[in-house]
């Protein structure tokens, strides 16, 4: 499980990944606790108890509640298709802790106390969780292909060395992960029943209103075919999951072992992914998270078809326009997205896209913020001319940057396995350098960084008051503390368009 800082860190370096729908301004103060995996050790079951109004000047006709004239009906038709995920986990390394159950990037604050005192009790401690037997989690799925193709959460098959599925007549298979998209918290499983499966089909997310009915089928702690329902409270809010969040806010509880569930409309389709809950003390309260089904299945079915999920690439360093930003422009209202830089070969660089330049519109998609661009660019057609409305100098010009599609190799978590190139072991980062920038692409769990709390997406802007524009730089800077006997580095990093000083510890490993 994890949880989600208070606020969130946009992607601003334009790895500009994602989807389309984005229905409502962002919510950036949601602390996010993915739902995945209850624990339990193997052989054990973990078991927790957990208007009327009236028109003054005329009549209005009132309008039905649609909500289903019988659930059981549809609960009926569905649950076949749901099924409980067990992921086993060898549990003889820190390694092979799911990142979901051990949480690495804990808020700061009476909130990251509150968290790391939930989680340790939920796993028997942290020492014990560590160095214990073999682990079980379990999630939830359901089958979207009657030749067993089943949708989950990334989080809840994270680091597992077996995965095995359980269907509602109680038969178990083992299941072969056919890839993942961390990004997006999405994974898709195979399993072979000897047979067609019940499956159930994708709904239509994008006409999804607040207030239309909703229910969730899953496995709670366990708890295999579990029904909840409810309402559809928001939409489109960004909890701070990543650079795709547009999640589909429910108030059906939802709890521990939830994730990965289908959420379903009155009409049985499947029209989210149950992802995550804000919960200060682990259960529900009535604030559940679902990644929508118009995001979802494409995904699936990439990842179904390829094992993995190819996004477009721009190119650009971006922030979002801020009213005082409009004002000096002389723009009408805050809207796009300013441009920071331009990366060097990019397909930006070469459209013309230039810094000062504020992106309006991309595609057939108009452009309010960060994530509304970070989700146009990467579902672009990769190797096509995308048309992009920018505003410089008081007009509009249009370009056509030719989308390329974003490397993501290099991209890795543990020191031991991160390439030598991108590897910064001493503390605990791994990075990359991009233009004249040095990204984080991962932080170490346990690390110096992961302490001081960098993440995935910040750019290093100097090292013990150096500039930093290389990897070269990076290593040279290191050299000098370490051959100083420095015990931590000053490290400077720009983060949603701040910057701040932080001082990272060397790691005792290093």
């Amino acid at each position: 499980m994890l949880s989600i800082p208070h606020n969130h860190i946009h992607e601003q370096e334009t790895l500009l990944e994602g989807r389309t729908m984005r229905n409502s301004r962002r919510y950036n103060t949601v602390r996010r606790v993915l739902l995945g995996s209850t624990a339990a050790a193997i052989g054990a079951v973990g078991l927790m108890m957990p208007m009327q109004t009236t028109a003054q000047t005329a009549t209005v006709a009132p309008i039905a509640w649609t909500q289903p004239a019988n659930l059981a009906d549809l609960i009926e038709v569905v649950s076949p298709a749901v099924v409980k995920i067990t992921a086993t986990h060898s549990g003889k390394t820190a390694e092979n802790i799911p990142q979901n159950m051990l949480p690495d990037n804990l808020p700061e604050g009476p909130m990251g106390e509150m968290f790391k005192r939930f989680f340790d009790e939920q796993q028997g401690g942290p020492k014990q969780f560590r160095n214990a037997q073999p682990t079980q989690a379990l999630g939830s799925g359901f089958v979207i292909d009657e030749d067993g193709i089943i949708v989950t959460n990334n989080h809840v098959v994270e680091g597992a060395d077996k995965l095995s599925v359980t269907l509602k007549d109680g038969r178990e298979f083992d299941a072969t992960l056919l890839g993942t998209d961390p990004k997006t918290d999405l994974a898709v499983l195979k399993i072979d029943a000897g047979g067609k499966l019940p499956s159930v089909k994708w709904g239509n997310s994008d006409k999804l209103r607040v207030g239309d009915p909703v229910f969730a089928v899953g496995a709670p702690f366990g708890l295999s075919g579990s029904v909840t329902s409810g309402i559809v409270s928001a939409r489109g809010r960004d909890i701070g999951a990543g650079p795709y969040d547009d999640f589909i806010q429910v108030d059906a509880p939802i709890n521990k072992g939830n994730s990965g569930g289908p959420l379903f409309d009155a009409q049985g389709n499947v029209v989210g992914v149950n992802t995550a809950i804000y919960s200060p003390s682990g259960g529900s309260v009535g604030i559940g998270f679902s990644i929508p089904a118009d995001l979802a299945k494409s995904i699936v079915s990439e990842i179904a078809a390829n094992g993995q999920v190819e996004r477009g690439w721009l190119g650009v360093s971006i922030q979002n326009v801020t009213n005082d930003i409009a004002e000096s422009l002389g723009l009408d209202k805050a809207k796009g997205v300013i441009v920071d830089s331009v990366q060097d070969n990019s397909p930006a660089q070469q459209a013309g896209v230039k810094s000062g330049d504020v992106i309006i519109g991309f595609g057939d998609t108009e452009i309010g913020d960060v994530g509304d661009l970070t989700l146009a660019v990467a579902d672009a057609e990769i190797g096509k001319n995308t048309e992009m409305k920018v505003y410089r100098g008081g007009k509009t010009v249009v370009l056509e940057p030719k989308i390329a599609k974003l490397k993501t190799d290099g991209t890795k978590v543990a020191s031991s396995d991160m390439s030598p190139d991108i590897n910064m072991g001493s503390l605990g980062l791994a990075l990359q350098a991009e233009g004249d920038s040095v990204i984080v692409m991962a932080v170490e769990p346990d690390s110096g960084a992961a302490s001081v709390g960098l993440k995935e997406g910040d750019i290093i802007v100097s090292i013990n008051q150096k500039p930093v524009n290389s990897l070269a730089d990076v290593n040279a800077v290191i050299d000098d503390a370490t051959e100083a006997g420095r015990p931590s580095v000053l490290v400077q990093i720009e983060r949603d368009g701040n910057r701040r000083f932080v001082a990272i510890p060397f790691s005792e490993k290093g």
